[in-house]
């Protein structure tokens, strides 16, 4: 994992508009390398299996738990942060390798500030980029 490549504040929806680059382990949105995505939602189950998925009402995300995380009870209803190397798969929902979660359900106003802070991110620092790209 190359952390020197931010982990982008995105919604869900946008990762179906990410590409593999082939010279480099990385994703690509817009013209903007990213291995790592940063996403808040509510966490949801399919009932055909045990995935965990993550849903913020533009798109579901597939989460991948390991070592500590899957010790804790996560809850379907609990609206969490997550930050986790991005995987894009064809055909199946996109998965996120979660290296942090963070339970924000006791904070309410918290779902409405992600979208806010996903816009001042694209305005302040991904869009210049893509402009630059273009």
């Amino acid at each position: 994992m190359d952390y020197s490549l931010a982990a982008l504040k995105l919604l869900c929806g946008q990762l179906k508009d990410a590409r593999g680059t082939p010279s480099q382990n990385a994703l690509t949105l817009g013209g903007i390398l990213f291995q790592r995505a940063w996403l808040q939602g509510v966490l949801v189950s399919n009932d055909d299996d045990d995935r965990m998925l993550l849903d913020d009402s533009t798109g579901i995300v597939e989460l991948s738990l390991s070592g500590e995380f899957r010790q804790r009870q996560w809850r379907k209803g609990m609206y969490v942060m997550v930050v986790g190397g991005t995987f894009i798969r064809a055909g199946d929902l996109p998965v996120i390798k979660v290296h942090k979660i963070v339970d924000l359900s006791p904070f309410p106003d918290r779902e409405a500030m992600w979208y806010l802070e996903v816009l001042e991110a694209y305005k302040l620092f991904y869009q210049p980029l893509i402009e630059e790209f273009i």
